[in-house]
C-alpha cells in the first residue's frame, strides 16, 4: 500500500480541522533514538489535548493515506517511536494528554491519560496510599501509553506483571479513526474477543492508546532490600527458591548483577558508592514487600542465615533504612547508564526459561570468547528470566573498530535464546530495529495471524509502518 508524506498540503489540512495550538512545527527530539542509532523524520508534529483531536488527526491520516507515528516519551529501545524509513508520517504526541482521570481506592484502580508520565501515576497511586507497581529507569520520562504499547517490564515483574497485567481497560483510537470507548474498570469482563490485550504490546502498529485503567495494590506495611554475593548464576536461583519457601509471594524483585557492570559503574560512575570492597563475581539485588506482622530485615537475615548453610551465600548486605535502601537500588539503577557511557557493540533484551539461565550465560560467554576478546555485562531481572546480555569493547577501545561484527554477535546470541525457547525481546518491544529478527525467529503460524490482524484492523497499512512487522 502507498503512503504519502505528511507534506505542507497536509498539515495546511490538519489546520482547519484541529485548534491552533495542536499543531507544531517539526523538532528534532521528536526524531532522535535514545541510543543515537539513527535519525528520525517528522512530517507534520500535532499535540492533541483530548481523545476527540486524535480521532479526528487520524481520520485525516487515513483519508491522505499518511503515515501515522504515536509518540509517547520517546525513551523506547528498539526504534518503535523512531521512523527513519518511508514517507514522513504525522507524528501524534499523547504529551498534552497527561491527566489522571480518577483514582478509586477501594476498587484499586486509577484511570490515566496515556501522557500521563509513569511516576505521576505511581505518585498519584501513593497519595490514596496504593501502589503502582509497574517501576522502570525511565520512569520519570517515559508515559503510560508507551509503556502499555510495549508492555513493559521492570523489576517487579516477579511479584505484579508486565503492564498488561496492571491494565483493565483502554481507550483508544482505531487506525480508521473510531473511538473505542473499552476503559472499563472490571475485573471480569467476557464480552467477546479481548481487544485490550491485543492494543497492549502492539506498539501503535493497531491504534492509538489514549487512556487505560490501570490496577493499584496495597502498599507493602514492610519493606526489606539485601544485595547478597553468591558463588554463580545458578546459586542464585537456588537463593530464589529459598526466599520464597520463607516469604512465599513477598519478594518483590530480584535483580543479578555481574562483576562487569560494578567494574564499569567504577570506570565511569565512580560517585555511585558500592556496597563492597571488591565487585563479585555474581551478586543479586532482592526486595521484600511484606503485610503487618512480619519483619522484613528478620526475614531477610533468615533467608541469608540458611543461604549461607547451603553454600548460596557468601557476603551481604541488608538495608537498615531508606537511604541505605536507596544506595543498594542506585547500584542496579545506574549499571544501564555505565553501559551508555561505556558504549556496546551489541546489546540485547532476551529471556529464557528461569531454569536456563546459568546454560545460556555459560554457553553464550563461550560463543562469543570464540570470536575475540570482548567484556559482557550480563544483568537483569532473574526471577522472570529476562536478562539484558551487553557485549563490550576491550577496555580502552572503542566500540566503533568491532560495529562490523555487530551483527554476527547478535545473530549468536539470539540463535542461542532462539535454541533454548526463548525470546528475543523481553520487555522492550520489536520496534524497526527486531522486525527482521521477529520474522527470522518468530513461529509462522504466529506471524501469518498478526499481518492477518493488521490487514483487518489497519487495511491502508497507516499505523507505524515499519514497526513490528516490515511491510
Amino acid at each position: 500500500m502507498t503512503l504519502n508524506a505528511a507534506d505542507e498540503a497536509f498539515a495546511t489540512r490538519l489546520s482547519t480541522l484541529v485548534p491552533q495550538d495542536g499543531l507544531r512545527p517539526p523538532e528534532a527530539r521528536y526524531a532522535q533514538d535514545p541510543r543515537g542509532r539513527r535519525e528520525g523524520q517528522v512530517g507534520v508534529l500535532a499535540l492533541p489535548r483530548d481523545v476527540h483531536q486524535v480521532s479526528t488527526l487520524v481520520k485525516a491520516a487515513a483519508e491522505a493515506r499518511v503515515p501515522v507515528l504515536p509518540y509517547g516519551g520517546g525513551t523506547g529501545l528498539v526504534g518503535g517511536q523512531v521512523a527513519w524509513d518511508g514517507p514522513a508520517p504525522l507524528v501524534i504526541s499523547l504529551e498534552r494528554m497527561s491527566a489522571i482521570r480518577g483514582v478509586y481506592p477501594t476498587e484499586n484502580v486509577l484511570v490515566a491519560e496515556a501522557g500521563a508520565v509513569l511516576a505521576d501515576v505511581q505518585a498519584a497511586a501513593e497519595a490514596e496510599d496504593r501502589l503502582f507497581p509497574l517501576s522502570l529507569a525511565a520512569e520519570g520520562s517515559c508515559r503510560i501509553g508507551g509503556n502499555l504499547s510495549t508492555n513493559a517490564g521492570g523489576v517487579n515483574v516477579l511479584r505484579y506483571g508486565n503492564a498488561r497485567d496492571l491494565c483493565l481497560g483502554l481507550e483508544a483510537v482505531l487506525p480508521n479513526g473510531e473511538i473505542w470507548n473499552g476503559l472499563t474498570r472490571l475485573r471480569k469482563d467476557n464480552t467477546g474477543y479481548d481487544l485490550r490485550n491485543l492494543l497492549v504490546g502492539a506498539e501503535g502498529t493497531l491504534g492509538i492508546i489514549t487512556a487505560a485503567a490501570l490496577k493499584l495494590s496495597p502498599v507493602p506495611v514492610g519493606q526489606g532490600t539485601a544485595m547478597i554475593v553468591v558463588p554463580s548464576a545458578a546459586a542464585a536461583l537456588d537463593l530464589l527458591a529459598v526466599a520464597r519457601a520463607i516469604v512465599g509471594d513477598g519478594v518483590s524483585a530480584f535483580e543479578l548483577i555481574h562483576r562487569q557492570g560494578l567494574e564499569f559503574l567504577t570506570e565511569v560512575l565512580p560517585d555511585v558508592r558500592q556496597p563492597f570492597a571488591e565487585p563479585p563475581e555474581w551478586c543479586v539485588l532482592i526486595e521484600l514487600g511484606l503485610g503487618a506482622g512480619l519483619d522484613p530485615a528478620q526475614m531477610l537475615e533468615q533467608l541469608f542465615e540458611q543461604a549461607a548453610e547451603q553454600g548460596l551465600a557468601l557476603d551481604g548486605v541488608i538495608a537498615q533504612s531508606q537511604a541505605q535502601r536507596q544506595e543498594l537500588w542506585t547500584v542496579r539503577e545506574h549499571i544501564p547508564e555505565a553501559n551508555r557511557l561505556i558504549g556496546s557493540i551489541a546489546s540485547h533484551d532476551i529471556s529464557v526459561p528461569i531454569s536456563l539461565i546459568p546454560d545460556f550465560v555459560e554457553e553464550a560467554g563461550k560463543r562469543i570468547a570464540a570470536k575475540g576478546e570482548f567484556r559482557v555485562n550480563a544483568f537483569g531481572h532473574a526471577g522472570d528470566g529476562n536478562l539484558h546480555y551487553n557485549i563490550f569493547p576491550p577496555k580502552g577501545q572503542s566500540r566503533d573498530a568491532f560495529k562490523p561484527m555487530a551483527g554476527d554477535l547478535t545473530r549468536i546470541v539470539h540463535d542461542l535464546v532462539h535454541q533454548m525457547g526463548g525470546s528475543i525481546s523481553a520487555e522492550h518491544g520489536i520496534g524497526r530495529l527486531k522486525a527482521a529478527d521477529l520474522e527470522r525467529y518468530g513461529d509462522p503460524t504466529k506471524l501469518a495471524a498478526m499481518r492477518a490482524i493488521k490487514a483487518a484492523l489497519d487495511p491502508l497499512g497507516i499505523m507505524n509502518p515499519g514497526a513490528v512487522l516490515r511491510a
